[in-house]
């Protein structure tokens, strides 16, 4: 057996041709199985795991062992492996972030950045507060919801906060908006009332232009002793493609969302016929949808189209295909990005439909070689076929689809979408798949100018846009790794070989013990994280009849 340093190197040269599906396996294989202690700890350089320590010792006194529950699960290696990951390091470079090979500088080497980079790339950010005249700057991290939180620093302690940090209780990010004794009782929730430290990544400052004077930068969750926090949604996405990097592989997707826009007249007017992309109703508020699109390419986000969708009101918004993280990040600016500016319009915008229905929130997306060059599920321009590579993907997909769905469709709502017919007392529906058939749960396209790509339509706008691409890149993994998955005989046939026909529960409580019982995803989210996951969702669904009526979800979501 070959030793690490046969792992894939970064060579833009190579495509599927050059390398067998053989040799590429075996490495998967081999990566698969190696502890992500090295990628972590590779964050810090030369000295600075020793100038970390002395600073995390000055930000707060660590938690003692008997205040936090104690995991006796995997994530108890990983915690030990990066238990002095650098908080500088962290803050200092764009930590652990994603390959993006169109990018001047990558996002995904998590090379600590030297005091030179570090003053160049903090010249450029105090250049641009002066610029705009900022007055804060919002520290976001993503909560188990996908829902925004932040604290907003006055400008001036700017470059304090990145070297020591933001301070917000673990409990925000954890638990419900309003949490009750009851919802703790769930789980070993000793720890919540500590303090977590939010850590910029300093590529992802940008100026809002839908608030006055102010930046946003998206964080990363550590404990106060340096550790990423294991329920981080952002943390687990980048493990995760950070696992398929270590394959060979790269990952292009983007986030297609539907959203409602209410109190416009189209909403009040219950007589109008709405249609999707109808030319006159994506002309019905043409400043407050100009405002929101050009908003979000000054954040980052490149929005490609959007039209009206199938309800009075409803918009859907595409983003361009971007490597890595983005996509998510993408998505999170949307999420409170669409509603700020509705508000500026006396608008509501809502991830949830006035029917108590969640809006769809697709992710579509295709693996690359690493040097971006090559899509490895496209078998030739114009062919309406899988690569062997897309085939095995596509059948991890599958495999995993109905613990996929309990990430992608959280909530009682968001699972109406399976079951086209509300009359049908199914317990579960198959999981469909097919080629150009908007239709299926897994549509495979194979036209468009970046090749072959799957669009996982199991999820809904409601679903955190990290958890999505992450289980949406351990399910696919498993599937490359898997022997049994996929594509019995040559890569000319389009039969997918499947033991076991998939399905997808309709009952929340089904998809929930379905996760539980995925060893796999287990592994590759955390036990940890499932553990909270499902304990916060077992709370709602014991609240459920008390809510009647969904308010609480929906004014979550608005």
């Amino acid at each position: 057996m070959n030793d690490e340093g046969d792992l894939p190197q970064e060579d833009t040269s190579k495509d599927e041709g050059n390398e067998t599906e053989g040799s590429r396996m075996n490495k998967l294989r081999r990566t698969r199985k190696k502890v992500t202690k090295q990628h972590l700890c590779s964050m810090d350089g030369g000295n600075s795991s020793e100038r970390s320590r002395n600073r995390t010792a000055d930000l707060s006194k660590p938690v003692s062992a008997d205040s936090c529950p104690s995991h006796n699960d995997k994530d108890d290696q990983n915690q030990m492996s990066i238990r002095n990951h650098s908080l500088l390091s962290a803050e200092a470079s764009v930590p652990d972030a994603e390959f993006n090979p169109n990018a001047d500088h990558t996002r995904d080497n998590a090379q600590t950045l030297t005091p030179p980079q570090l003053s160049s790339r903090m010249k450029h950010i105090k250049q641009e507060m002066a610029k705009n005249h900022l007055q804060f700057v919002r520290f976001e991290a993503t909560d188990l919801h996908g829902v925004s939180r932040s604290k907003s620093i006055p400008a001036q302690f700017f470059q304090e906060k990145v070297i020591h940090g933001v301070f917000m209780p673990r409990g925000y990010l954890e638990l419900m908006p309003n949490p009750k004794d009851s919802e703790v009782n769930h789980i070993r929730a000793t720890c919540f009332n500590s303090d977590i430290v939010l850590m910029p990544e300093l590529s992802t400052f940008r100026v809002l232009p839908w608030a006055e004077r102010t930046a946003r930068v998206i964080c990363d969750t550590f404990t106060v002793t340096g550790e990423p926090l294991p329920t981080s949604p952002r943390y687990i996405a980048k493990r995760q493609l950070r696992q398929l990097q270590d394959a060979g592989y790269s990952l292009l997707s983007a986030f297609i969302y539907d959203f409602c826009v209410f109190a416009v007249p189209e909403v009040i007017n219950s007589k109008t016929i709405s249609f999707p992309a109808s030319t006159l109703l994506s002309d019905h508020d043409q400043p407050f949808m100009l405002e929101l699109v050009d908003g979000l390419y000054h954040t980052g986000a490149n929005v490609e189209s959007f039209s009206s969708s199938t309800r009075p009101g409803q918009m859907e918004i595409s983003f361009l295909p971007e490597f890595g993280i983005s996509s998510a990040d993408n998505a999170f600016t949307l999420r409170t990005g669409v509603r700020e500016v509705a508000r500026k319009y006396n608008y509501i915008a809502s991830l949830v439909i006035e029917t108590g229905f969640c809006n769809s929130g697709i992710l579509s997306h295709s693996v690359w070689d690493m040097g971006g060059k090559t899509n490895m599920f496209c078998s030739g321009s114009g062919v309406e076929q899988l690569t062997f590579t897309g085939k095995k993907w596509l059948a991890g997909l599958l495999k995993h689809s109905a613990a996929l769905s309990c990430l992608m469709a959280p909530a009682v709502s968001c699972r109406k979408r399976y079951c086209k017919d509300s009359r049908d007392l199914k317990d579960s529906v198959p999981t469909t798949w097919g080629y150009n058939d908007n239709s299926c749960a897994l549509n495979i396209k194979c036209h468009g100018e970046k090749g072959t790509q799957i669009e996982n339509k199991l999820g809904s706008a409601t679903a955190n846009p990290y958890l999505v691409l992450a289980a949406t890149v351990a399910a696919g993994l498993d599937g490359l790794q898997s022997g049994d998955g996929a594509g019995a005989g040559s890569d000319e046939s389009q039969d997918l070989y499947q033991p076991e026909p998939s399905e997808i529960p309709l009952k929340m409580e089904d998809a929930l013990a379905a996760l539980e019982q995925d060893e796999c995803l287990k592994q590759a989210l955390g036990e940890t994280f499932i553990r909270y996951f499902v304990a916060m969702k077992k709370y709602e669904l014991e609240n459920e009849e008390t809510d009647a009526e969904g308010n609480k979800f929906l004014e979550y979501f608005i």
